[in-house]
Parts: C-alpha cells; structure tokens; sequence
C-alpha cells in the first residue's frame, strides 16, 4: 500500500508513517554482510531527468541488492569496493556490460575473480549493429528497396524462433532484395549459438570463426563488432565456467517502475534507496515517497 493509503486507514499523519517505515528499513539495512557473496552482477538503471542513474550491485546467488549508489561509473562503486575488503569477501565472478569504467573497476578491485561479459549485453551489441545498417541501408535506398525495408526492425531483432508465421514473409523479402543485410541477420542468429558451445574450446573456436565472417563481410558496423568482440574474448568466454549474468537486474528494473508508480516519484534520496534495498521483501511492504 502507498504510504498515503497507510495513513487514511490507521488515522496517523502521512509524515509519521513514513518516518516508521524509514526508520525500520535503516535499521535493517544499516548494514549488510558481504562476507559470504560469491557471485555478483553490477549494472545501472535509470531513474528519471533528474536523478538520472543509479549503480546497482546485486548477490547472483539470491537476486538482493547488496549496493545501490547514485551516478554510474567507476566513483559510484568505491564504497562497494571498500565494503568488499572489510569483509574479506572471496568473489569468485563478476558480471556487467562492457562498459570500461564496470570491467576495468573490477579488474583493478576483484583481480582474483573471473570477469563475465553479459551475453543478454552482447546481443544487445550485435542488435544495435544490426539496426544502424538497417537505416544506413533505407537512407540509400530507392524506392522500391525501401518498401521492402519498411516494417521490418522488429522483425530484425527478434529471435528467429520468436518469428511469428505472418511475418516470416515479409523478413525473408526484407532479406531478399539487401545482401548486407541478409548477412548481418545471419551472422546474428549464428553469434546466438555461441553460449551454447559444449566445450570452452569450441566456444572460442567458434567466436574466432565468427569474427573471421564479421570481418570478410565488409559491412562496416559487422567488422566493427568483431573488433569489439575480439578484444573483450576473454570476458565472453568466462561464461563457460561461470553462466552468470546481469538479467537479473532487468526484473529488478521492472520492479523499480512499479515502485516508482506506486509512490508517485521518490524524492527523499535515502528513503528511494532504502526502498531499492528491500525489493526482494514481500510485495505486501508498505511503499511511499
């Protein structure tokens, strides 16, 4: 219930009850033990025009969030980094984005952890990619190509299993009258495969094939990604032995829209991130600004 529901049914002032709920979320997060954390993930969500971002570190093994600090980058995870060391945590993986300032904070902070490149992040790469060559192309475009271009982002950037039966048509024209971007769809589905290699050497074998593709293709935004690729192998390869991933942290911003729609806006700071903090209680807590 928002607060202001709280406060019409006990007949208590909307200040006081927040200040209860405030109090009792500081009390029990005034301090959390890292000690046993093993596997994290570290990602930003945004917040609005104003608060614009915030840097989320949360436990893999139980979906909590264990960090939450204003801003992105690197400044916002040195308390975490702190809390890290003072509790002698031995993490053993890390997931984010590739991002330089989350990797090289980890790498610089958890040298003794394996670094894990989002794979939900990489095909969000590979998607982007794909969507500026689809404008390049209807920029260039005659007529009768652009026709066959309308309508079919979305269709692009689906999975081909997700491919509903009325519109594989309308791709397989899309398809069938632009060559670079028919590659590019393919070399997309096929980068899709990767994690799913049964052994680390396939796996390796097979992103060193396919960048090979990406760059004899000669499209311009495929050869660019197999360069990006190449250089963050390690981190994509990791996955073998560590199948972790930042994923979590999508439902956790779902999760942070509803709380922001039910409180109508947060704009006590510390109270916003006392909420975050405890999104994993029961959805029966009470919620507010």
């Amino acid at each position: 219930m928002p607060l202001i529901d709280v406060a019409a049914l006990t007949h208590l002032g909307w200040d006081k009850v927040k200040e209860i709920v405030k109090e009792d979320l500081a009390e029990r997060y005034k301090s959390l033990s890292l000690k046993e954390v093993k596997r994290i993930a570290i990602d930003e969500i945004h917040i609005g025009t104003k608060a614009k971002f915030y840097t989320l570190v949360i436990d893999l093994e139980n979906g909590h969030i264990i960090h939450v600090a204003k801003g992105r980058g690197t400044e916002a995870l040195r308390k975490f980094w702190r809390q890290v060391r003072k509790a002698k945590a031995r993490i053993e993986a890390a997931a984010c984005d590739m991002a330089a300032a989350y990797w090289s904070a980890i790498l610089e902070n958890l040298p003794q952890a394996a670094l894990v490149f989002d794979h939900f992040h990489v095909i969000k790469l590979v998607n982007e990619k794909l969507d500026e060559l689809r404008r390049a192309l209807w920029r260039e475009a005659d007529i009768l190509k652009r026709n066959t271009i309308k309508g079919s982002r979305y269709l692009l950037l689906m999975g081909a299993e997700n491919l509903p039966e009325t519109k594989r048509e309308k791709l397989a024209e899309a398809l069938r009258f632009n060559k670079p971007l028919s590659t590019a769809y393919y070399l997309k589905e096929e980068l899709r495969l990767l994690w799913s290699q049964p052994s680390l050497s396939a796996m390796s074998a097979f992103l060193q094939n396919w960048c090979a593709k990406a760059l004899e293709s000669g499209i311009v935004q495929m050869m660019s990604l197999a360069k990006t690729l190449s250089g963050h192998a390690l981190g994509i390869l990791n996955y073998f032995h560590f199948p972790i991933s930042s994923g979590k942290l999508e439902g956790i911003n779902n999760k942070v829209g509803c709380l922001k729609r039910s409180a109508y806006g947060f704009r006590d700071h510390t109270f916003f991130v006392l909420k975050l903090y405890s999104l994993h209680e029961s959805s029966l807590r009470l919620s507010g600004v």
